[in-house]
């Protein structure tokens, strides 16, 4: 049975990040509202969905103490008769009232929705699919799970301006009301949490929620700029107007051109300088393989594109 339940999951997961990291792509391309409103609270669902199949399959199973409320339930799960689904639930609300009183209508509807779909979600799995036990006999896996699957929802949550509420709350207050540093003070809520899992779950299970904080961020940083990821081309060849003809008007970019001169050959050359999104990066150079086999190709990565049709600064 446990078996099952991590294979559809798992399988579940991966269709879902690949379907999340092609809408994320493209939604600064819809251009009609009321579609891109549907597009961005569907990725936000889907978003907390991952985040909570990570967190009640794999991290409270294993008491593992990192990440702001769910941290913390996970301790108070244990050591009170509340269970940590519904303690996070309790702590979310609180949370979200305590918004409203300190910022009002800032707190914002995405953060509202993302809050409360993750509280009712986890509660809603305890009663419909409870679990007594971790899913394996093999705690390492589970913490790459209980880091990797919560890490990704965040990262896509972050990418569309949205989160999932509990501890942003606070750094979101912190901000408006005060001059402390809101990176420090969200780092001593996850310290103190970790810390407190040594004294309640042992050595053992506060080690692996320490290596659990320390991993989260890397992955998140990761994952955002995987989302964000476009391909750089510098094409040298001796016809630029077809391939500028297609980068125009096939994959709606623009390019740059000018002239150059081998330094063998000394023969003139037409130098075209663009970026395009991982996906079109494909058939560009397929393209440009089939229009101009002797074209010389440079392709580059990069995660911070700043202009139109990218990242505004």
């Amino acid at each position: 049975m446990r078996q099952d339940i991590k294979k559809s999951f798992c399988m579940c997961f991966f269709c879902a990040f690949q379907g999340e990291i092609m809408a994320t792509q493209g939604i600064k391309n819809i251009k009609n509202p009321f579609l891109k409103v549907l597009v961005e609270y569907g990725m936000i669902t889907v978003s907390i969905w991952i985040m909570v199949v990570g967190i009640y399959f794999f991290k409270f199973p294993n008491n593992f103490a990192f990440g702001g409320v769910t941290g913390f339930s996970s301790i108070v799960g244990n050591v009170t008769p509340i269970s940590a689904s519904d303690f996070t639930f309790v702590a979310n609300t609180a949370l979200l009232v305590l918004g409203f009183i300190f910022l009002g209508t800032d707190v914002g509807i995405k953060t509202v929705y993302s809050s409360m779909l993750m509280s009712f979600s986890l509660s809603a799995l305890e009663r419909i699919c409870p679990l007594s036990a971790p899913l394996t006999d093999q705690p390492m896996l589970e913490l790459v799970f209980a880091i990797f699957l919560p890490a990704v929802g965040s990262a896509i949550l972050f990418n569309i301006g949205a989160s999932s509420g509990g501890t942003d709350i606070i750094a979101m207050i912190l901000k408006a009301h005060s001059s402390l540093n809101i990176g420090t003070a969200l780092l001593c809520v996850d310290v103190a949490s970790v810390l407190m899992s040594f004294f309640v779950f042992g050595p053992t299970t506060g080690l692996y929620s320490s290596l659990g904080l320390m991993a989260k961020s890397l992955v998140i940083d990761e994952v955002i700029e995987n989302i964000n990821l476009c391909k750089c081309f510098t094409i040298i060849c001796d016809d630029p107007d077809p391939i500028c003809e297609y980068i125009i008007h096939d994959l709606n970019r623009s390019a740059t051109t000018y002239k150059a001169q081998g330094a063998f050959t000394h023969h003139n050359k037409t130098v075209i300088l663009t970026t395009v999104k991982r996906g079109q990066a494909v058939w560009l150079r397929n393209y440009i393989r089939k229009k101009e086999p002797d074209a010389f190709i440079l392709i580059s990565n990069s995660s911070e594109i700043i202009g139109k049709g990218f990242l505004q600064s």
